[in-house]
């Protein structure tokens, strides 16, 4: 007799908001390595986000439901969720922002036990980046989950160390498969960027927001700029910042030495016809910016601040430095523009440890647990 063919799981992914952030392009990268036939996605939110990673999922035919939480604490997002959760009959809620889980795990409890999804969370940032007020229902409202990951062993260390056991680390990645196309078209993407042969591009892809430290990356770029270091910086983002980073390339004289590219959605495909990767952040879990870059074999230079140093080993993959310290900063990246063997032999390594980012490996992964927490309990 031939088994039972297993329906899919229905999977509906919660997240506070569809902006281009690191959790949001993880969403998009997961969804587009899965398996149909095994699991039924769909994705809600509270807050489109501009730009937004919503026409890449509709693009991928993931339908998504839009809360309307426009104002974070206005919780008459719950009430629609809960709606959406009994009508739509989910057998898994996973959620990846901590105050929206912590409201999310309220909720669910709520709902009769026959017809209740199970509830995966994943912490995305260290806990003390968060507010006060998120962290005492995040915490409060923990055990009420069905199972746990973070981004980083640095994250789950910053959790309360009474929830941190039952916390699994579960690093996330690329699409491996996109790694050899962006490197094909390296030459064409540096005529489109005005990049000229033999020009050392230092790139960076962070949203446009303090704790990326732009402040030091740019205080590094204008002492390396003072000393004679021939280079171009070439900068990926956008964010609330926006008027404030212009006003400081321009008050720093850098226009000639500093290009704000703004917003793009093919990021990955600027840092993989640049030279170097730089990350000035004060505080991470574990970038997608980071993984990216490793992906496409360029050297990192980066702060030892989140999962960073996890993933970037210093002087292997590249060159890890204390936060708010431009001058190191500036010394590091300098070194390695000016040391093309070791840039070489970091590129090298840089590739051999992105391979170990493919996101395949991740969402494997989930849909085990998610397959685990499913299951009837042994009587």
């Amino acid at each position: 007799m031939s088994e039972r063919p297993v329906a899919p799981l229905r999977l509906l992914s919660l997240i506070k908001g569809l902006g281009s952030g690191g959790a949001e392009q993880l969403l998009v990268s997961a969804a587009r390595v899965r398996d149909g036939d095994d699991l039924d996605e769909e994705i809600a939110y509270l807050i489109p986000g501009k730009p937004s990673v919503l026409p890449l999922l509709e693009a991928l035919g993931i339908p998504t439901h839009d809360l309307r939480g426009r104002k974070e604490y206005d919780l008459r997002w719950m009430y629609r969720l809960r709606r959406l959760l009994r009508d739509r009959r989910y057998d898994v809620v996973h959620v990846h922002s901590p105050y929206v889980a912590g409201v999310a795990r309220i909720v669910v409890r709520s709902i009769p036990r026959a017809s209740r999804p199970r509830l995966v969370s994943s912490e995305h940032s260290l806990w003390s980046s968060h507010a006060v007020a998120t962290r005492v229902l995040n915490a409060v409202t923990f055990p009420l989950g069905d199972a746990w990951f973070s981004v980083s062993n640095e994250v789950r260390a910053s959790i309360p160390k009474i929830l941190r056991d039952r916390v699994e680390v579960l690093e996330h990645g690329v699409v491996m498969s996109d790694v050899e196309a962006l490197i094909a078209r390296r030459d064409e993407t540096r005529a489109e960027l005005g990049l000229a042969a033999g020009e050392i591009a230092v790139v960076t892809v962070a949203n446009r927001r303090w704790q990326k430290g732009y402040p030091d990356l740019f205080e590094a770029a204008r002492r390396m700029r003072a000393a004679g270091v021939r280079a171009r910086f070439v900068v990926v983002g956008h964010g609330t910042l926006d008027p404030e980073i212009a006003a400081l390339r321009q008050s720093s004289g850098l226009t000639d030495y500093v290009d704000l590219l703004g917003y793009r959605p093919d990021a990955m495909r600027v840092a993989a016809a640049c030279d170097v990767f730089v990350l000035a952040s004060l505080y991470e879990g574990l970038p997608v910016a980071i993984m990216e870059a490793l992906a496409v074999g360029l050297p990192v230079v980066a702060t030892s601040v989140g999962g960073i140093p996890e993933a970037v080993r210093d002087g292997v993959e590249g060159v890890i430095v204390p936060p708010r310290r431009p001058d190191v900063l500036a010394d590091a990246i300098t070194t390695l523009i000016c040391d093309p063997a070791l840039r070489t032999a970091m590129k090298k390594a840089a590739a051999e440890r992105g391979r170990g980012y493919d996101i395949r490996f991740a969402v494997k992964r989930l849909e085990s647990v998610y397959r685990d927490v499913c299951r009837p309990p042994r009587s």
